[in-house]
């Protein structure tokens, strides 16, 4: 027998065939079926949750491209241009399409842009801004040093009326090739770099525009720039742009953003109840519902009185100024303007003693505060010579002597100065010296004149001297009743009643009349008026035409507080509000403009506030943060401190909407 065929064994296979499974199912008992078809469902749970375990251990969410968000804004665009855009809606929409050679961080650092680098050189007089390449317009036309300096002379001209053109005079500009530019500057300028954050306007769009058609240029609606965002239409309400595929720059995830256009505050509120915007900026703080987010963002900006000593003589007293900080409850002001309750923190946080805002630059407060205390500020009054009348108004009578007073005998024959003023005097009268000849020589008629001006007052002449007959001599009677009767009272009364003018906006006139109301326990009347805003601008600011202006400023991420508070910058168009000078102050703050050196500016920022609150030009109220609302479908906004509100899309490309998972 062959070894081939002595063993023999049948094949054996690994798997159960189908009728094999069906024979196993019928020799189980009912209870080991149920046995096994639960096991059989837990090994197939934990071997789902195992994949599933393994799978969410080495993914990470991260955000996607897609999805469309709805910000509802107040008012409407007119000026999509960089240039000329000075409302909300305008900056809004400027800062997404537009782009700048520097730009702002969350943290209000400034940081690069449209360029790779630049330089500094000769003390900070000249600056050097190196391009990054290949940056297209939405057009697709190459962004170049061209369309710097055609955007920065384009600010400068005066017959573009840019607002933006003080931060550019006496700012040369040049080209060094097509991706580079140089500014020159008369003086060193520590805050240059934040003026670099202007938004760039494309040369070959705007420059065959005139200056007197650019204000009414389609342009302005219909935008190019070479932002994140390019405009893609706009309606009657709303206005949509989208991701521009171009940018140069990380693109942003979100694919669209559409801006509703609202009439008020109440309608834009009632809009993102009924979810039909994701993203909102409110001037008061509020709760969200849990279907918000709700940032409270750092904003270097206050609101003050403004006092001008030009429209009232009582304000330029130090003490009255003195005495209306210390008579200011600043935290029931804010209390009452912003709606918040007692024990709230923000109230604490909003009050402000200087300009240097502290939450923003992290300067310590200022060597003297004014501290609320009505009992300081009736004594300070006092002291300044303001009495409370029968109704409770305080008054400061100023006497003063006439500038002209008849001091000499006079007769027949006398001739001079005085003579002139006596015929002066006595031509008041018709009835007296119906001649009214003015020659300096005392002649028969103006003897006759005196006997009739004697005889008509002989009360108060005459009969103290027992007469009953005009003499025709001017002696001391006479010249008594002359001075007091032709020459006017010269004493002045000054009073503690002055006028409040701030924009017709509910926050503004809410403080308005907390102020009316806490100022009138020592005797100061207020009247308050208020305005639109461009009618307050025009008709009352530009003019310096109030005597209290209740407004705020807003300042930069460099603190330069020479616009608001140089001598030079008391006529428009610069901010000095307070109509403030001080050569000490002055001196200050052109070092802090021009030094470079950090503890420099810091020193002398410290020194410029004290000088400033001694002098007392103004009464610092508070300094709200900005509140921004979004929907929590938004994620990845990040801001701490932002210059103006329109900066919250500075970081827009962090934004987003859509999510995916992706292994790490």
């Amino acid at each position: 027998m062959s070894s081939k065929n002595r063993f023999s064994f049948p094949k054996i296979k690994r798997w159960p065939a189908k009728f094999q499974w069906r024979q196993f199912f019928k020799i189980l008992t009912k209870k080991e079926r149920i046995s096994f078809f639960v096991f059989f469902v837990l090994f197939i749970i934990s071997f789902a949750f195992v994949l599933s375990s393994l799978y969410l251990k080495n993914t990470e969410i991260k955000p996607d491209f897609g999805g469309s968000h709805t910000e509802g804004v107040i008012g409407q665009p007119r000026f999509i241009n960089p240039i000329y855009a000075n409302s909300d809606v305008d900056r809004d929409l400027v800062q997404l399409i537009f782009s700048g050679l520097m730009k702002y961080d969350e943290n209000l650092q400034i940081i690069p842009d449209l360029i790779n680098n630049y330089e500094i050189e000769k003390g900070g007089k000249v600056y050097k801004f190196y391009l990054k390449e290949n940056i297209l317009w939405h057009d697709k036309t190459p962004l170049t040093a061209d369309d710097i300096i055609f955007t920065i002379r384009t600010i400068q001209n005066p017959d573009y009326k840019s607002l933006l053109r003080a931060n550019w005079v006496g700012v040369e500009v040049e080209k060094i090739n097509d991706l580079a530019v140089k500014f020159t500057l008369k003086k060193p300028y520590a805050a240059f770099l934040e003026n670099s954050t202007v938004k760039i306007l494309p040369k070959h769009i705007w420059q065959d525009i005139p200056a007197e058609d650019a204000p009414f240029e389609s342009y302005n609606l219909k935008p190019i720039g070479s932002g994140p965002y390019k405009f893609r239409k706009i309606k009657e309400n709303q206005l949509t742009i989208e991701r521009n595929s171009l940018y140069f720059d990380k693109k942003p995830y979100i694919s669209e953003i559409k801006f509703s256009f609202f009439d008020n505050e109440k309608d834009l509120i009632e809009a993102a109840e009924r979810n039909r915007i994701k993203g909102l900026s409110v001037s008061y703080p509020i709760k969200p519902n849990d279907d918000w987010q709700k940032y409270s963002i750092s904003l270097p900006r206050y609101f003050a009185l403004f006092f001008n000593p030009d429209k009232s003589k009582s304000l330029d007293e130090k003490k009255v100024r003195i005495a209306l900080n210390h008579a200011t409850n600043k935290k029931e002001v804010i209390k009452k303007a912003l709606g918040l309750p007692d024990n709230s923190p923000e109230i604490e946080k909003a009050v402000i003693d200087s300009p240097i805002l502290p939450k923003v630059y992290g300067f310590d407060a200022p060597e003297e505060i004014y501290e609320f205390d009505i009992e300081k500020a009736k004594e300070l009054l006092d002291e300044a010579g303001f009495k409370e009348d029968e109704n409770g108004l305080r008054k400061k009578v100023i006497n003063k002597s006439p500038s002209f007073q008849f001091k000499s005998y006079l007769q027949k024959g006398s001739k001079g100065t005085e003579v002139q003023e006596l015929q002066r005097c006595l031509a008041m009268f018709e009835d007296v010296y119906p001649e009214a000849e003015v020659s300096g020589y005392f002649g028969p008629k103006t003897e006759a004149a005196v006997i009739r001006f004697q005889e008509k007052y002989k009360e108060e002449i005459l009969e103290p001297w027992g007469f009953s007959k005009g003499t025709g001599i001017v002696s001391k009677t006479t010249r008594n009743k002359l001075n007091e009767v032709c020459f006017d009272s010269n004493d002045e009364v000054l009073t503690l009643k002055f006028s409040i003018i701030t924009v017709d906006q509910p926050q503004l006139i809410k403080v308005a009349e907390e102020i009316k109301r806490q100022w009138k326990v020592i005797g100061v009347e207020i009247e308050i008026k208020k305005f639109p805003i461009f009618q307050l601008e025009q008709d009352f600011i530009k003019p310096r035409e109030y005597e209290i202006l209740l407004f705020g400023e807003v300042l930069g991420a460099v603190p330069d507080p020479l616009p608001f508070w140089h001598s030079s910058q008391k006529k428009d168009p610069g901010l000095n509000l307070a109509d403030y000078g001080n050569k000490k102050a002055d001196e200050l703050l052109e070092a802090i403009r021009q030094s470079s050196n950090l503890q420099s500016q810091t020193d002398n920022l410290i020194a410029f506030q004290n000088i400033l609150i001694k002098d007392a030009p103004v009464i610092f109220l508070y300094c709200p943060d900005y509140t921004y609302l979004a929907s929590n479908e938004i994620q990845g906004i990040s801001m701490e401190k932002i210059t103006d509100p329109s900066k919250r899309f500075s970081q827009i490309e962090k934004w987003y909407i859509k999510t995916k998972r992706v292994w790490k």
